[in-house]
């Protein structure tokens, strides 16, 4: 009996042996795939199994070339290795995928939503491991595959980029060594706000840009003619992505994003039995995603390669001087809107940054040249399409970023810059046969310019006598264009006493920097502290916003709204002087880490609810009821008890009691503020505060700037990011990690839940601001909040604020003079 057992048990195991080490061509739930076994697909093309990377002793399941076993394509549990030879891969009853390890443990599995009658897995001849229902006899319906979850290479028929159906991310990430699939810090992949680019990324740092689809191909990198290879791009209200079709079944190629984070398109040689490099990403200098920083152009053929477009300026000459070029460069005229603009076109060149851009696939080159003067925050625009003489509009909003010129190659676009400059610009083009004509026409101009002249400025001086008689002496060192009355509430400070208290605007005395110009500290003779705003002579703002903030600040009083002390208009020097504030702004605070400790969750709900006040009383108690248009972090002051007050009113618009809204053509604000509806339609009301609040709310809460923000993940910024944690139940995850112990759970999911009722897309879904320090301040039940503003619908104009933002003191208010 007991010789009879071991014989059993040596056939049971001889049995198993046998059957693990077999190759097979699908995988049922009766069935399961050993250490020693593998699944081939049907061409024999590809070949899944247990593999060891180099000198590695783990254990992983992959899908490797038959003819190059060494070259695998992707790993099921990339992060969870196996430690020993005792793995076994099978399928459920559940049509589920999993990998068991030696105490029938799952290290990995599948994540198949439905039940199969009869689930398979097969490995396809495309690389691809599927499950599917074997009684369905459509060729083309998973349950699950390989292909929704990419490693570090693209294959042929693979899909880069978005399902904006359910959400789902495909793109490629590194590995972390040759030896170790685990994901790296490196991926490439298709980021779909704004018009879609495909980006490389290192963490979530922008590494490389190829650029956006124009038809042909990606804009950064130049397509060559090939027999192999045929390229697509979808777009559409369901999916954005790239892939790539072999001409020629008999060629093997696949891109590869490797562990140093350079891309990588090889094709199999069978002459020399290797694979050959086709295309590599990152070789050379002009790669570097935003080189030569904003409205300058990158020219690998050039010394030095960085050069500012034509009408621009270096912003940092000594900087620009020292081969850093971080800093761009900025207008030489600014730009004038309504009608006093044109367009300088610049052909060969990879189109700018395409995150804050809009786009039309039916409009022609005309109408999308119309469409952008339209908009006084449109700096740019091109063909979407360059296939058959061009089609459809791609409008850029704001700073155009990451621009290349090439030899060969690159396409057209089109500059948006004052008239003024592009006569400049044309007049130093024309050839010496248009100059006679140009001198001809100028003497003629200048003659009837003189008689011109001669009449306005005899009319001006009259006029000035008579100013001068009416004002007498009144304003003798202040030239503020006749607004003495409207600043009657106003101290006028003497020039002299500002420089003296702030050592001449020494750099020591330099608290940061906004839209309008430098902020410094102060000390007036009797020993008080006082901040001084210096408006700087290259700042699109000027003397009218100036008179904007003291007609409407020194009109109010409330604790939290920063209180303006005075203001100087001397001797061409505009300057307001505010109360010192001894912490600064808010995202001093806020997004630093070491600062951000300081700010515990009683102190956040205090900075939250104390700005709700202002705001309150700005829309509804003060007599002037006034939109802000511009709140953000870095314009919360706080206090010696960090108590928030509202600042910089320089671009807030005062309403009529029964006015609603208002609409403009010159947007003013920033990125990552603005609502949608004065984004894109310059249409402005208290919802706009409102919306910006909410993103302040979601920003106090996570400790991340929404324009900074980009989830590695799903490449979402911080409102999407939190819409997406709060439709999984998951609104704490978003908390940031330095608040410390949470009190009231319920009380933080609140505040997390108001603001998104406030960044809600449409205007009449957010509540006003009386309603929102109600909510904050009750326990009532609360209604659901919808979707929000600029998520990832790209067929919206996207200011969704990412990566491209980097954390401030003092973030530039936009313009139309000088967009971001």
């Amino acid at each position: 009996m007991e010789a009879f057992t071991h014989l059993f048990v040596f056939y049971t195991f001889l049995f198993s042996l046998l059957r693990t080490s077999i190759s097979l061509d699908t995988v049922t739930p009766s069935q399961s795939l050993g250490d020693r076994g593998t699944l081939v697909s049907a061409g024999r093309q590809f070949q899944l199994g247990f593999f060891s990377p180099g000198n590695s002793k783990s254990r992983y399941v992959g899908i490797w070339y038959m003819i190059s076993p060494e070259t695998v394509v992707w790993v099921a549990n990339r992060d969870a290795p196996l430690s020993d030879h005792s793995g076994v891969l099978k399928v459920t009853d559940d049509g589920v995928l999993v990998l068991l390890n030696s105490t029938n443990g799952t290290v990995w599995s599948s994540n198949t939503s439905t039940t199969p009658q009869n689930p398979v897995a097969k490995l396809l001849d495309t690389g691809n491991l599927v499950v599917k229902d074997g009684n369905d006899d459509n060729p083309d319906k998973f349950l699950w595959q390989s292909f929704d979850y990419p490693c570090n290479t693209l294959l042929p028929e693979m899909k880069l980029g978005w399902n904006l159906v359910t959400g789902l991310d495909r793109f490629l990430s590194s590995w972390k060594s040759t030896e170790d699939p685990a994901q790296g810090e490196f991926s490439t992949r298709i980021v779909p706000h704004g018009y879609p680019q495909w980006f490389d990324m290192e963490g979530t740092k922008i590494k490389a840009r190829a650029g956006s689809w124009n038809g042909l191909g990606f804009t950064g990198r130049a397509v060559r003619p090939n027999t192999v290879f045929e390229y697509e791009f979808v777009l559409n209200e369901k999916e954005v992505y790239y892939g790539y079709k072999l001409l020629n079944k008999s060629v093997f190629s696949r891109v590869v994003l490797n562990p140093s984070g350079i891309v990588q398109r090889f094709v199999w040689m069978d002459r020399t039995q290797s694979w050959e490099p086709f295309f590599t990403s990152h070789a050379n200098q002009c790669e570097i995603y935003a080189l030569c920083g904003a409205y300058a152009t990158c020219n690998i053929n050039k010394s030095p390669v960085c050069a500012c477009m034509e009408g621009f300026l270096p912003k940092s000459p000594e900087h620009w001087d020292s081969v850093d070029w971080s800093d761009g460069c900025v207008r030489r005229t600014p730009l004038e809107c309504n009608g006093g603009d044109g367009f300088l076109k610049r052909t060969g060149v990879k189109l700018p940054d395409t995150f804050y851009s809009w786009y039309n696939k039916s409009m022609n080159l005309q109408e999308c040249e119309g469409m952008c003067l339209k908009n006084c925050s449109c700096t740019a625009y091109a063909s979407l399409d360059v296939r058959g003489g061009g089609s459809g509009c791609l409008l850029w909003f704001g700073s155009l970023i990451d621009t290349r010129e090439f030899a060969e190659g690159g396409q057209d676009l089109y500059i948006r810059m004052a008239i003024s400059e592009l006569g400049h610009l044309d007049k130093n083009s024309h050839s010496s046969e248009r100059k006679l004509v140009g001198i001809i026409v100028g003497s003629t101009l200048l003659v009837v310019g003189m008689i011109i002249v001669g009449m306005v400025s005899y009319i001006w001086k009259k006029k000035l006598r008579n100013q001068a008689m009416i004002k007498g002496s009144e304003r003798k060192d202040c030239d503020n264009e006749g607004v003495k009355e409207d600043m009657e509430l106003a101290i006028l400070f003497d020039l002299t006493v500002i420089v003296n208290a702030t050592d001449n605007f020494s750099n020591n005395k330099k608290l940061g920097e906004g839209g309008f110009g430098p902020v410094y500290k102060g000390t007036l003779p009797e020993g008080k502290d006082i901040a001084v705003k210096r408006l700087s002579k290259n700042s699109g703002q000027g003397l009218n916003e100036l008179k904007n903030e003291v007609i409407l600040i020194a009109k109010l009083q409330h604790r939290n709204l920063v209180k303006l002390l005075g203001c100087c208009i001397q001797e061409n020097e505009n300057m307001l002087i505010y109360e010192y504030m001894p912490n600064k702004s808010l995202d001093c605070f806020i997004f630093d880490q070491t600062k951000s400790k300081l700010l515990d969750w009683h102190k956040r709900i205090n900075i939250i609810r104390g700005v709700a006040k202002g705001l309150l009383y700005l829309h509804e108690d003060s007599r002037l009821r006034i939109i802000h248009r511009d709140l953000k972090a870095s314009n919360i002051l706080l206090d010696n008890n960090m108590n928030p007050k509202i600042s910089d009113f320089g671009v807030a618009r005062s309403f009529g009691g029964d006015q609603i809204d208002s609409a403009t053509n010159r947007i003013i604000g920033t990125y990552g503020y603005m609502s949608p509806e004065y984004a894109m339609h310059g249409q402005y009301s208290v919802k706009s505060d409102v919306f910006s609040f909410g993103v302040l709310i979601l920003e106090i809460v996570s400790g991340k700037k929404n324009r900074g923000f980009c989830h590695p993940d799903n490449q979402l910024n911080l409102l999407g990011h939190a819409w997406k944690l709060w439709i999984e139940d998951k609104p704490i995850k978003l908390v940031d990690e330095l608040v410390g112990d949470l009190c009231n759970i319920s009380d933080v999911v609140r505040h997390i839940h108001v603001g998104l009722l406030c960044v809600q897309q449409r205007p009449e879904d957010r509540p006003n601001m009386s309603f929102v320090v109600q909510m904050l301040n009750s326990e009532n039940l609360l209604s659901k909040p919808k979707q929000p503003g600029f998520f990832t619908d790209p067929q919206e104009a996207d200011f969704s604020f990412s990566k491209f933002g980097t954390c401030s003191t003092n973030e530039i208010t936009t313009t139309v003079f000088e967009g971001r």
